[in-house]
């Protein structure tokens, strides 16, 4: 005799696919996918500022740092010094760092195209920058500096270098970069009850009750407007 065929066990069916799950499918797609264009564009974006900041910083602190020394012998005296720094040969150093500074900035505050065009701006004042630096040293007897005469202006266009770099980091993707705040902008999911086909009202049936909370205290804000007891 044989044995009667084993009835199949029931197996768990996925939930059909209904045009409500295929769009909350790809508005999370698409969410995950903002979210991860956003942090790179917000380390290009890190990278671009503190690179401004980093240059405008070095330039400065090597332009107050001594260049050049002029010694000069007077018999029977001490020798006379007379010590020269960078910003004191040419004062474009100070002034274009600082513009690289506001640069920084405004890169913060700035977004799209505006933020494409200021970092157009930036690479111009860096290599400005980088040019009065050598033309304050060339122009320089460094006399008895020692290596600050060489050191400090290297730093110089160390620092608008990394102020180029920045201004064409900008200049390339600086429309890809999210602006201050703009995680806050994105809007709300519509709610279920708003969406077609969505559920209306709680069922009664299902044993739900409506929230009437917020209806009842109005309703009784109204009575007291009305010179009405509402506990009446």
């Amino acid at each position: 005799m044989t044995e009667p065929a084993a009835s199949a066990e029931p197996t768990a069916s996925e939930p059909p696919a209904t045009p409500d799950n295929e769009a909350r499918d790809d508005q999370a797609r698409d969410d995950e996918a903002r979210d991860k264009e956003a942090g790179s564009g917000g380390r290009g974006l890190a990278a671009a500022v503190l690179g401004c900041v980093a240059g405008a910083g070095l330039a400065i602190f090597a332009a107050t740092r001594v260049w050049a020394v002029a010694v000069t012998e007077r018999p029977g005296l001490p020798e006379l010094r007379e010590q020269t720094t960078g910003a004191a040969a040419q004062g474009w150093i100070i002034a274009l760092a600082v513009v690289a500074l506001g640069g920084a900035g405004a890169l913060l505050a700035t977004r799209g195209g505006l933020r494409r065009g200021l970092g157009v701006l930036l690479m111009p004042v860096g290599a400005g920058l980088a040019v009065a630096a050598i033309a304050a040293r060339s122009g320089l007897d460094v006399g008895a500096a020692g290596a600050g005469s060489i050191v400090w202006p290297a730093v110089c266009v160390i620092g608008s270098a990394l102020i180029v770099l920045g201004g064409l980091g900008a200049a390339r993707r600086g429309h890809r970069w999210p602006a201050m705040g703009s995680r806050y902008e994105r809007g709300t999911a519509p709610s279920p009850l708003a969406q077609p086909g969505g559920p209306s009202e709680p069922s009664a049936a299902a044993g739900l009750k409506p929230d009437v909370t917020a209806t009842d205290t109005r309703a009784a804000w109204d009575a007291l407007d009305r010179g009405d007891d509402p506990t009446a």
